[in-house]
């Protein structure tokens, strides 16, 4: 008996409707689906929606981590042998459906349908190589570059099918806090985006394909090869100026 239940286990249908220990959850834009510091107890899928997870200092800094979309879990650290507290708070930037699946049902699903398991693994390694890829681009990309790329991800470019090329609502103070800059940065860097037609906005922003010179060419690309050149290229080395005889030690 047990064998044929296995047999007809549906991953689609099982994250797309409420159950035993599951709850179809609508959070509006801008309400959490948790907050730092609530007790662990559930994982989450978003089924339909954009979310961003946050992190706040204990000086109170708000850094964004990562955004998520529909297809995504969060909260997984509710798995974790000594349930806690949740170290990130998780917003809807969109109006978002959301499935709220009890910490016992997903530890019972996760041993007992291996074809969730999978699924599930598959999404963590997923994660765990885009914070990878995060790092990198932070460490050795340039703040330009890095922009170009979030808003790639937001795009969704990359992924099966045609890309989101409308981005949902996010602020020039959102996307500073991601890759590590000022709002004023950001702000000039867009303008310059907009200006050599790898963008448009006017309130929701609409990212075209050809933003993927910047990430992937390091130059603009052939129809704006005229145009000033974005500053991603690594900057010619110069030999230090020498101080003044009276200035030297």
């Amino acid at each position: 008996m047990a064998a044929f239940e296995n047999a007809t286990f549906d991953v689609a249908v099982f994250l797309a409707n409420a159950g035993l220990g599951r709850k179809i959850v609508q959070v509006k834009a801008g309400r959490n689906l948790f907050a730092q510091g609530d007790a662990a107890d559930d994982v989450f899928y978003l089924q339909k929606g954009r979310a961003k997870l946050t992190v706040v200092s204990t000086r109170g800094k708000e850094a964004t981590i990562t955004l998520l979309s529909s297809g995504h879990f969060v909260g997984e650290e509710a798995l974790a042998d000594n349930k806690g507290l949740r170290m990130a708070t998780a917003t809807a930037i969109t109006a978002c459906t959301v499935l709220r699946i009890k910490r016992e049902e997903m530890i019972r699903v996760m041993h007992e349908e291996h074809s969730f398991s999978d699924l599930f693994l598959k999404f963590l390694l997923a994660r765990s190589m885009r914070t990878q890829a995060d790092l990198v681009d932070q460490l050795f990309n340039s703040s330009e570059k890095r922009l170009a790329r979030i808003l790639l991800l937001m795009a969704e470019f990359g992924k099966p099918g045609e890309p989101e090329m409308l981005i949902p609502p996010i602020t020039q103070e959102t996307l500073a806090e991601m890759i590590g800059t000022t709002r004023s940065r950001v702000s000039f860097f867009m303008n310059r985006f907009r200006k050599l037609g790898f963008i448009q906005y006017n309130g929701r922003i609409l990212v075209h394909k050809s933003l993927l010179n910047v990430v992937l060419y390091d130059r603009l690309s052939p129809h704006n090869a005229e145009a000033a050149p974005i500053a991603l290229a690594r900057p010619a080395k110069t030999k230090m100026a020498r101080a003044p005889k009276s200035e030297q030690m």
